[in-house]
């Protein structure tokens, strides 16, 4: 009979504690034990470790210069926000947004640069990234020098493995290695990331799903992504790739394949307004979904249609999704929001009548609008999670 391997079992036990006090800390190493369903020996000899390491602080509580009170002070431990720093940044076509975290994912710093980049060469995005992240490095007074990592979010199909960008709104070719472009300028490990994955695990870490341990969050912006978290960890697609939820197929139409991007992307709620002047230039500053919700209050007839048209695609896809994986709680984020009532009653309603009878009540849905800064500290995340991976061995990450 074949045995686990001790070494990556003492690998997952190491991170499994080590999550367990980003989370919930300060804690004990008794509640640690309890929460992780490990041995009191195992959970000691992994925090004395982590200690040796400069990963964790231990914090003693209660007041030991009185002599009133019996036995030795309560000692909890808590992640060591010095263990290492990172930058998140998310990268639109419309306005890039970089944080620099330390390793509890405190903000040190937080740069917005409001630049049109769609469809441009790898040279000038990277020319721009590259500006963005020194400049908020240098806010948070610090230089490169003492960053570990890297992670850019893009919309569009990323491979994260690999740190290809297979297709992305921001670039005018495909199969772009960004990461190894801006690994090259920065000489700092970078990694590539979806924005939905990123804004998944800051939603994990630091927002609506922190207690969880598994949800999907549906990002719907310029394009419509999925992130899954089942077990704590993101679930990628073969070599990594990230899930474009627009490529989802909801039906046959009368041009052949219906897609749920021709429902519910940016372009398909747009529509012929697209072409409107002032509609235009809100779209370019990155405003359009706002805009819209401007005219629909205004009761613009064909907005309102379209709105109502994306909902109950969207409702449906929820309802799939709910279907297949169950998950406790489905996080909406992303510009469409905006739209308002019909957009989201349609929603409503379209997934109370798709969903099966036996799941209703299964899946609580959110709808979060969560602002730049919060999808940068998600990639920001993102970068702190493979730090906290990346020792399958049991050395701790090379900070």
């Amino acid at each position: 009979m074949k045995t686990a391997d001790p070494e990556l079992m003492r690998a997952i036990n190491r991170l499994n504690v080590l999550d367990t006090v980003r989370r919930h800390g300060p804690i004990s190493r008794i509640e640690i034990s309890e929460r992780t369903e490990l041995s009191t020996t195992t959970v000691s000899a992994i925090t004395a470790s982590l200690l040796d390491d400069g990963l964790i602080l231990p914090r003693h509580e209660g007041d030991i210069r009185n002599e009133a009170v019996r036995g030795r002070p309560r000692v909890a431990l808590e992640l060591n926000p010095d263990a290492a720093r990172v930058v998140g940044g998310k990268i639109a076509a419309n306005r890039m947004v970089f944080v620099v975290t330390n390793f509890r994912g405190d903000v040190l710093s937080k740069l917005a640069l409001p630049i049109r980049i769609d469809r441009q060469p790898i040279g000038v995005i990277a020319d721009l990234v590259e500006d963005g992240v020194r400049r908020c490095v240098v806010d948070a007074g610090l230089s490169l020098e003492d960053v570990d990592s890297v992670c850019l979010g893009f919309p569009g199909v990323i491979e994260h493995r690999t740190g290809y960008i297979r297709s992305s709104p921001i670039f005018r070719d495909t199969n772009v290695d960004f990461a190894a472009e801006m690994s090259t300028r920065l000489s700092t490990p970078t990694i590539v990331e979806s924005d939905a994955h990123a804004i998944t695990l800051g939603h994990h870490w630091f927002g609506r799903a922190r207690d969880l341990e598994d949800m999907v969050l549906i990002s719907l912006e310029q394009t419509l992504g999925l992130g899954v978290l089942h077990g704590n960890r993101l679930f990628r697609g073969a070599g990594g790739l990230s899930h474009n939820l627009g490529d989802l197929v909801l039906g046959m139409g009368p041009n052949g394949v219906m897609r749920l991007s021709s429902q519910a992307g940016e372009s398909a709620i747009l529509g012929e307004h697209q072409a409107d002047g002032r509609f235009a230039e809100a779209i370019r500053l990155g405003r359009g979904m706002t805009h819209a919700q401007a005219l629909i209050k205004a009761d613009d007839d064909r907005l309102i249609s379209a709105a109502i048209r994306a909902g109950e695609a969207v409702g449906l896809t929820i309802a799939n999704i709910v279907t297949l994986f169950a998950p406790p709680r489905v996080i909406l984020v992303g510009s469409s929001l905006a739209l308002g009532e019909p957009f989201l009653n349609s929603l409503r309603d379209a997934y109370a009548l798709a969903i099966p009878p036996s799941l209703k009540g299964v899946s609580e849905l959110v709808f979060d609008d969560s602002s730049d800064d919060f999808w940068a500290q998600g990639a920001a995340a993102v970068a702190l999670y493979e730090l906290y991976e990346s020792p399958w061995s049991t050395t701790g990450p090379a900070l």
